[in-house]
């Protein structure tokens, strides 16, 4: 069961230049959660990620990692202190370099990262692929890859952005049982996720975002009760 709070926002706002994003999000994950970040395109959920780890122009408000306030922290701090691992929308592999190659090159933010044998357990798809380049990889083993070096470097609470984005349905259930697996291994997970379908199974708690602000917070129990709301809010 989940249990010590590892992350708690408070009227958190930030900002682009003069572009007032967020305002006055607030959420909580506790260890060993998956939540979802649910809304339309343009409604925070990928800033609130990035406003997590200080790379958005400025922000105000409380993050409290594992207890300890982050938000004057620089992203190098913020990363340790909360033992982070963000998987950007763009993935972050290096393209020029093979599978072999991008593992053995994370940094270490923690003890206890996986194993390349672990890794290759986990995501057997790049073990096979493992002398190829990452440019010649499809968009679900750059995917995969891109969470696979997340995990090398000992983070625990993993914030992931549009992971499922234009991959085939095949990827999807592999990357459906590494988020299962991963939860049952005792990792909390930030999902921002466009594919509910996807995400409904997985996480514990919903919170749906518009105009940068949680408007609703739908426990995974409450979900079929809520389903009608939340497909208002989701509507394009």
């Amino acid at each position: 069961m989940p249990n010590e709070e590892l992350l708690r926002i408070e009227n958190l706002h930030a900002w682009y230049g003069e572009s007032h994003i967020l305002h006055g999000m607030e959420l909580t994950v506790r260890e060993g959660e998956v939540i979802t970040l649910l809304g339309r395109n343009g409604s925070g959920r990928t800033t609130t990620l990035k406003a997590i780890l200080g790379l958005v122009g400025r922000r105000t408000g409380s993050i409290r990692l594992h207890g300890t306030e982050v938000i004057d922290m620089p992203t190098h701090r913020i990363a340790h202190v909360g033992r982070l691992g963000y998987c950007p929308e763009e993935r972050g592999i290096f393209a020029s370099l093979n599978v072999d190659e991008n593992l053995e090159l994370p940094p270490v933010l923690a003890k206890g990262g996986m194993s390349v044998d672990e890794i290759y357990r986990m995501f057997p798809n790049l073990k096979e692929r493992r002398a190829s380049q990452g440019s010649k990889l499809s968009g679900g083993e750059q995917q995969m890859l891109a969470i696979a070096r997340i995990l090398r470097t000992g983070a625990t609470l993993l914030l992931l952005d549009e992971i499922t984005e234009g991959l085939a349905p095949v990827i999807l259930k592999s990357l459906g049982k590494v988020i299962h697996d991963l939860r049952e291994q005792g990792f909390t997970i930030v999902l921002v996720e466009q594919n509910f379908r996807f995400a409904a199974p997985l996480a514990d708690r919903h919170y749906v975002i518009e105009h940068g602000r949680v408007v609703e917070c739908i426990e995974a129990a409450e979900l079929e009760a809520k389903q009608e709301q939340l497909n208002r809010h989701l509507s394009v």
